[in-house]
């Protein structure tokens, strides 16, 4: 635990996350519900299909949000937190953890290490909402003739797999 304290008080990436978990490692790590899976692992590291993050990686050409238009930058705070596109999925998480306003990542994670019906609340939320923009982007994948734009096979590193 102490080691793990000690990384986390130096990041060199994911500082958001860690902003998010630190104050609530110990409630993370003993928790005995919940369990991340890769849609929500996107919401919370914002490396998903957002704009912004996508636009970064050299995926797309722009940041905006392709989904509500109003916004220059999509990110995972604002598919969480802000898009129109994704009213009703909002008003379903708001009603089942009562945070009405606050829907910050460090909000978020304490919903989801306080109870089990926060975390299932929110992850329902990630689920919906990423399949619904992984089906957009692939749909514009198909559509356009930029190399960019094509799929790649993943490719890992072999930091990737090693233990903290």
């Amino acid at each position: 635990m102490a080691e793990w304290h000690t990384r986390l008080a130096q990041p060199t990436a994911g500082h958001a996350v860690i902003a998010a978990v630190r104050p609530v490692l110990q409630e993370w790590l003993s928790r005995s519900h919940g369990a991340l899976s890769f849609r929500l692992t996107q919401v919370l590291t914002g490396h998903g299909y957002f704009g912004k993050y996508l636009c970064r990686i050299g995926r797309d050409q722009t940041s905006q949000c392709r989904h509500c238009g109003d916004c220059p930058n999509d990110t995972s705070l604002h598919t969480l937190a802000e898009c129109s596109a994704w009213a009703e999925q909002r008003r379903d998480l708001v009603a089942a953890v009562g945070v009405a306003g606050n829907l910050s990542l460090p909000t978020v994670v304490q919903v989801m290490v306080g109870s089990e019906s926060g975390w299932c609340a929110v992850a329902t939320f990630c689920e919906a909402v990423m399949r619904a923009k992984e089906v957009a982007e692939r749909e514009r994948e198909v559509a356009s003739f930029l190399p960019s734009r094509t799929r790649r096979t993943a490719r890992r590193r072999v930091t990737d797999f090693r233990p903290p």
